[in-house]
């Protein structure tokens, strides 16, 4: 699964400069506070929230990279959708011949 800048911030594509920077900082004292408690390295995903929040706090590159995802999701739906076009190929079944004596067993154990 690719995650987004949003979901590491935990916000929805339409999020005001405000609220990205509210969550940035929750994010990060929770992440701070969380890793002191349990002993866990977040270096990791706290860069992520880093990168997330340079991006989407700057206006520019917050449209150019909206726009990314744009394009990646118009591909995904054309990509679904000439899969889903595509006539489906229907194999044709073949049953074997039943040996005599099993057809034979078969229509006593019928009657």
């Amino acid at each position: 699964m690719n995650y987004t800048h949003y979901d590491y911030l935990d916000l929805a594509p339409g999020a005001d400069s405000a609220r990205i920077e509210a969550a940035y900082i929750a994010l990060l004292e929770r992440m701070q506070y969380g890793a002191s408690e349990a002993g866990q390295d977040l270096s990791g995903l706290i860069r992520r929230i880093h990168a997330a929040y340079a991006v989407l706090s700057e206006p520019a590159s917050r449209a150019a990279y909206d726009a990314s995802l744009d394009r990646e999701a118009t591909q995904a739906e054309d990509e679904l959708r000439s899969m889903l076009d595509k006539p489906s190929i229907v194999a044709v079944r073949r049953v074997q011949d039943v040996p005599a004596e099993r057809l034979a067993a078969l229509e006593s154990l019928a009657a």
